[in-house]
């Protein structure tokens, strides 16, 4: 009897596995379970249906109305979404304002290698800074080049960083002076295909600081070649080089100062009216007084 039992067992589970096997390779056969292979939810960028899906009815003609192809393609991310490799805010990509087309990831294509041609068809070609010099942009670069620049180069800038010092350690190289003649005169794109790929035993930080962030370095050292050559680069002036445009006052402080103007011309128009309003009384009087003259004189 458990012979008998045994071998019906075996040619039944033989009869599913060859039922379930196929010469074709576009067909898989029967599947066991096949909801733990299948999702029978929504297959993002999917048009072609599973046969076992069984929402179509439910979302499609009573739910929520939308077809297929509306359904499995892709979706707005929600309000408030941040990007992958951005801080955030209420405007990400921080350019729409500003005309420069920056991806809200802060990742922008570079179509420069990393040799010493390409290197040298960036620094002719990569001239202007293409964002403002602003308050918050050299404050953002001052942290950034004290966190990732500041132990080699300096806090100056001036190649005489901690790992050179004799209170620090004796690095393989000297690092380059930032402020001396040279640099000073480089042009924006010696400095950023640096960031980009690094130079000599420097490395590079394309993957430590993003699109923007590397131009705030790069403003941040040219404030300190205007301290060192007794310039100005700042968010209101720029007389280093013609690479960045100063972004002005901040609109907040634009805003507070012109209803301060604003407060004050009204006040003057105030006064002024007083003024005029007196002046008019007294002439109106002296008129009076005039025209009665006259009129005695007349009688006169």
């Amino acid at each position: 009897m458990n012979l008998k039992q045994n071998i019906f067992i075996l040619i039944f589970a033989l009869a599913i596995f060859a039922s379930s096997c196929s010469s074709d390779p576009e067909v898989a056969g029967r599947e066991y379970m096949p909801d733990m292979a299948h999702s029978i939810a929504y297959e993002a960028n999917v048009y072609t249906n599973y046969y076992q899906n069984t929402w179509d009815s439910a979302s499609v003609k009573i739910g929520s109305g939308k077809t297929l192809l509306e359904l499995s393609s892709p979706r707005k991310p929600i309000s408030g979404t941040i990007a992958r490799g951005y801080a955030g805010g209420s405007q990400p990509a921080g350019a729409a304002d500003r005309g420069i087309n920056v991806n809200p990831n802060g990742s922008v294509p570079y179509y420069y290698e990393d040799t010493e041609p390409e290197r040298t068809r960036a620094m002719v070609e990569i001239v202007n800074n293409p964002y403002h010099i602003t308050e918050a942009a050299l404050a953002d670069g001052k942290n950034l080049y004290n966190i990732f620049c500041a132990t080699c180069h300096g806090d100056k800038a001036d190649g005489n960083g901690y790992l050179v010092r004799d209170d620090g350690g004796v690095y393989p190289a000297q690092p380059a002076n930032l402020i001396n003649e040279e640099f000073t005169a480089a042009s924006n794109g010696r400095y950023y295909h640096a960031l980009m790929y690094g130079k000599n035993v420097m490395g590079g930080y394309s993957d430590k600081v993003s699109y923007e962030e590397r131009w705030n370095v790069i403003h941040y050292i040219r404030s300190l070649q205007a301290k060192e050559t007794g310039t100005k680069y700042s968010h209101l002036r720029n007389t280093l080089n013609t690479g960045a445009v100063p972004g002005g006052v901040p609109k907040p402080v634009v805003a507070y100062m012109e209803e301060a103007h604003e407060a004050d011309h009204g006040h003057d128009d105030d006064h002024g009216t007083d003024t005029h309003d007196a002046e008019g009384d007294h002439s109106h009087d002296t008129d009076d007084e005039g025209h009665s003259g006259e009129g005695g004189h007349g009688d006169h």
